[in-house]
């Protein structure tokens, strides 16, 4: 009986031991995993405040970068271009991606499944194909349009925004797909037998039961917008500046602490953007 107690003991004890042994091992390769991803971007930060006109070494603290950032005329303007593409792209896009949501989720038509496949594509596939597709047909349809009108085309803002709207709507759907899933369409239904037409239904039922999902749609194609370099870098024309291509351009030529501080900036708006996007979603479980 005693061996069997002491037996019982040890094996509680080395599975004890190899639970610990488990848990230390699972801590530590989180932490290598968390420092791997998040390192290279705390130093990045960090040295946006450095005195070294390089940004290489830390040489005291200053403020001075992000003052003469907000005195650089040319990343001013191409802040100011990105934001309007951002604002411009993420409207549309919404409003598109809202109503193609619905149309999915409330209709059968012939086409649907191979239309719901063709929605995901900008999302499956690698994001330099997306952009010299975009590339290629704004060159085709330049130049058909000035063959047949004789008015030409160039690249510029314009191109950029459309090309956002495009690889943007997707998300927008699927976010708004999401929060349609599940949804109540007695309450619809008791709004139509109370003398709502549909669009007083849409508008003071369903608008604001998958509002969560369009606001939290609408701030990830802000976020996408806001950030995308490959397909602004293909889409835009001589003489127009974004700020993700206006950055990889002076980057080009050297790195200093106000590259460092735009990014920073940059990244402080898609941290912001994104929790706020996780913020509406999870109001709509409450």
């Amino acid at each position: 009986m005693v061996d069997v107690q002491m037996s019982q003991s040890v094996r509680v004890a080395g599975s004890e031991r190899r639970r610990s042994f488990g848990s230390l091992a699972l801590s530590i390769h989180t932490a290598l995993t968390m420092a791997f991803l998040y390192a290279p971007i705390v130093v990045l930060v960090l040295f946006s405040f450095t005195r070294d006109s390089f940004g290489v070494r830390w040489t005291g603290f200053t403020f001075d970068w992000y003052v003469r950032l907000l005195a650089d005329q040319r990343l001013l303007s191409a802040a100011m271009n990105t934001l309007i593409v951002a604002l411009i792209s993420t409207m549309v896009s919404t409003i598109i991606g809202t109503m193609t949501a619905l149309a999915m989720e409330r209709y059968r038509f012939r086409g649907r499944t191979g239309f719901d496949a063709l929605l995901y594509l900008p999302i499956v596939i690698p994001e330099i194909v997306m952009a010299l597709a975009l590339l290629v047909f704004f060159a085709f349809s330049f130049g058909l349009l000035e063959s047949l009108f004789g008015v030409r085309f160039q690249f510029g803002l314009a191109t950029v925004t459309i090309a956002h709207i495009a690889f943007t709507i997707s998300f927008v759907v699927i976010v708004v797909r999401a929060s349609l899933k599940g949804f109540d369409m007695r309450l619809e239904e008791a709004a139509q037998d109370l003398g709502a037409n549909e669009w007083q239904t849409f508008r003071h039922i369903t608008l604001p039961l998958i509002m969560p999902g369009v606001i939290g749609g609408a701030l990830l194609a802000f976020t996408l917008s806001l950030d995308d370099f490959v397909i602004t870098f293909f889409t835009t024309g001589s003489g127009v500046s974004l700020l993700p291509v206006e950055v990889y351009g002076q980057v080009k030529r050297a790195i200093t602490p106000k590259i460092n501080a735009i990014s920073t900036l940059m990244l402080v708006v898609s941290i912001i953007l994104v929790f706020l996007s996780q913020f509406v979603q999870s109001r709509r479980k409450i």
